[in-house]
């Protein structure tokens, strides 16, 4: 009635198709993550190339506004040193 090699024989065959299975799944999901992370460093880096572009633009225009008025940006930094003097000197 009972046959235990047949149970063993099949318990070895159920392992095996787990273990492949589970080998399978394994590398589908990381074939994925990589898929994914790969996107991600894709946006980050036309992120940074559009934030470098636009640092460039703003010191462009920057240093254009300090050239045409140097004692007016003088002034104005001198001012902003004593206000941060003031709020750190009261705390």
């Amino acid at each position: 009635m009972f046959n235990s090699d047949r149970m063993s024989e099949e318990l070895r065959a159920l392992k095996v198709d787990v273990t492949r299975l589970l080998s399978t799944a394994g590398e589908e999901m990381f074939e994925s993550s990589k898929d994914r992370a790969e996107a991600l460093a894709d946006q980050i880096r036309a992120a940074l190339t559009e934030l470098g572009e636009t640092v460039d633009e703003e010191q462009e225009q920057l240093q254009g506004l300090l050239t045409e008025r140097p004692i007016t940006s003088l002034a104005s930094a001198f001012a902003l040193g004593v206000v941060v003097g003031f709020m750190l000197r009261r705390h």
